[in-house]
């Protein structure tokens, strides 16, 4: 056999190669380094960008690629300083092409690799769908488990920004539906990051749907102790995975939310304590594996539920979550469980946003549906 010779060129190229690791990891720990200075008040976006940087700077495998993430770091810049950081083989434009974007991040998770790609807004994932729902869903029952699908469709979705119907779409219930995906969506800063990282973990595919009107929200959060809590996470092999969460405790009635319905459901709570009423504000986090227990839990407690979400309500997220209600807590209801969602048509022009989208107006009208006894 003849002996294996290495070329200048070759050599250099693999020279290139680790000096542009070495950077890369050391950009990486520069960047967590100055973000150690405990709690600080940051986007939502930043949280989902601090995510991925991290995400790539512990593993080299983790890929980020899509419409526009790379310099321009997408048009709502989460993706923002990644390609400079870690260089082009490690965040790099697409063409406008979302079904092969798809594709070529089934093929790359088939081989070892961890890929995280943006759909640019929600309804251009359609051209997608079926390299989603054929392959991306299904590879891993396939292939009887032997390969696994480690990747992450990042979808912006839903409205509140001021759009039309093609960048505002609440399409939760499409990927729902579709058994062999994951579905999260983060509804705060801290979750964001959280979540993010825990999806890239993931060895299945999730569907990482992203409250476009909450990339700008703020909360203070300290990233070192969310670090030291995923890296806590890992070595134990534990998570949030698949967890709702109280977002505002309550004992009159629950309000059953996610993603972008968080705020307005917690401003509906607020308004309603103003009136003598309390109730709890679950945040589901997690629409599949969906958190039966802490959900049930809350409405055994409280014996009422509003479900409240953007999308339509006719076959949605939220009919599914009454069902679930109805059926586990059937004999602890004390009226019949509401729901206030987007109205069956499609999303509206700007001006008529406002009127379609769930509102404190509606919620608290549909708590007061719920026979209290005067």
């Amino acid at each position: 056999m003849s002996p294996t010779v290495t070329t200048s060129s070759e050599a250099n190229n693999n020279v290139s190669a680790a000096t542009a690791r070495a950077a890369a990891k050391a950009a990486g720990a520069a960047a967590q380094n100055t973000d150690m200075t405990g709690p600080q008040t940051i986007t939502l976006a930043k949280a989902l960008n601090t995510a991925m940087a991290d995400a790539m700077h512990a593993d080299p495998s983790v890929l980020v690629f899509g419409e526009d993430v790379g310099m321009l770091g997408g048009v709502f810049r989460i993706t923002d300083g990644l390609t400079e950081t870690f260089g082009q083989t490690r965040c790099f434009d697409t063409p406008l092409a979302e079904s092969g974007i798809v594709g070529m991040a089934v093929g790359m998770a088939m081989n070892g690799m961890r890929p995280v790609i943006e759909m640019q807004f929600d309804a251009f994932a359609y051209p997608a769908f079926e390299q989603i729902v054929s392959h991306v869903a299904k590879m891993h029952n396939r292939t009887k488990g032997a390969v696994k699908l480690p990747m992450v469709i990042r979808v912006p979705y839903a409205g509140g920004i001021g759009g039309v119907e093609h960048h505002c779409d609440s399409s939760e219930a499409y990927y729902a539906h579709t058994a062999g995906l994951k579905v999260f969506t983060p509804a705060t800063v801290a979750d964001g990051y959280r979540m993010l990282r825990e999806a890239i973990d993931s060895d299945d595919p999730v569907m990482f749907m992203e409250p476009k009107k909450l990339y700008w929200s703020k909360d203070q959060v300290d990233l070192a102790a969310l670090r030291a809590e995923h890296a806590a996470n890992t070595e134990r092999g534990t998570s949030s995975e698949g967890r709702a969460a109280v977002a505002r405790p309550g004992t009159d009635a629950t309000l059953i939310a996610y993603g972008p319905s968080i705020p307005t459901a917690l401003a509906a709570a607020a308004a309603a304590a103003e009136e003598g009423r309390s109730l709890e504000v679950i945040d589901v986090r997690s629409i599949v594996p969906f958190d039966d227990e802490t959900v049930c839990a809350s409405v055994r407690k409280t014996g009422r539920a509003v479900v409240i979400a953007e999308a339509h309500g006719f076959a949605s997220v939220a009919s599914e979550i009454v069902a679930r209600v109805q059926e586990r807590c059937f004999h602890h209801l004390a009226a019949p469980i509401r729901r206030v969602t987007g109205f069956d048509v499609p999303y509206p022009a700007p001006k008529l946003e406002h009127y379609y989208l769930p509102g404190v107006d509606r919620i608290l009208d549909a708590v007061d549906d719920l026979q209290w006894e005067d």
